[in-house]
């Protein structure tokens, strides 16, 4: 996504906008930084989240020193258009603490804790079997990876009619990691299923004529 840096309120903020900057994987807010024209035009041109440093006076691009760079993926702005939204791909950790991110929670969201986690199983298709669980798995044949979640399906459903909450719980991590180690088998993302559902609940959510619309 490229913007119109025309469509930006430079001045409301006396050259500088606030850039609040987002993992384009799993959601997570990094950091906050302000750009100017000149740091936003060199962010899209090279590739690389630039920002000004009130501090320094100048332009500034994020690991210059440490080599944690942040990688453009896209840019928006916001309603008012004295706001920026960057969306980046950091090359290590952002805040100069060395956390993931300059803010204090740096736990995710249930959905986008998926998303992490089914990047984390496609890293271990090349990790030794001996050492990993999910390599070993990821080498399997398809068939053998498809019958595990039809046992963790069916181990779910018998936990949910004849055991207690944990064990529900328990059956059901297992069978949701089986799952996304078989979408990376066949070459699919988590993502990708997300979307999918997606589009069937912005399907069923439009009315259609002389019909009261889709209720949840």
């Amino acid at each position: 996504m490229t913007i119109n840096l025309d469509a930006i309120d430079w001045e409301k903020g006396n050259g500088l906008v606030p850039a609040i900057v987002q993992h384009a994987v799993d959601g997570r807010v990094l950091m906050l930084g302000y750009m100017n024209r000149s740091a936003a035009s060199k962010t899209i041109e090279g590739g690389r989240v630039t920002f000004f440093s009130r501090s320094k006076n100048r332009l500034w691009t994020k690991g210059e020193t440490s080599g944690n760079h942040l990688s453009l993926v896209a840019l928006d702005v916001d309603c008012d258009g004295d706001a920026i939204l960057v969306l980046a791909d950091p090359a290590g950790p952002v805040c100069h603490k060395g956390t993931v991110t300059c803010f204090s929670r740096g736990d995710l969201p249930g959905d986008l804790f998926l998303s992490q986690l089914a990047e984390r199983i496609e890293l271990r298709r090349d990790a030794d079997p001996k050492s990993s669980y999910t390599s070993r798995l990821l080498k399997e044949e398809l068939h053998r990876v498809a019958q595990k979640v039809g046992e963790e399906a069916l181990e779910t459903a018998l936990a949910a009619v004849s055991r207690d909450d944990d064990a529900v719980l328990d059956e059901s991590a297992d069978l949701i990691y089986h799952l996304l180690v078989l979408l990376a088998k066949r070459g699919l993302t988590w993502s990708a299923v997300v979307d999918r559902l997606r589009q069937r609940h912005e399907s069923s959510s439009v009315p259609k004529a002389g019909l009261e619309p889709a209720r949840d």
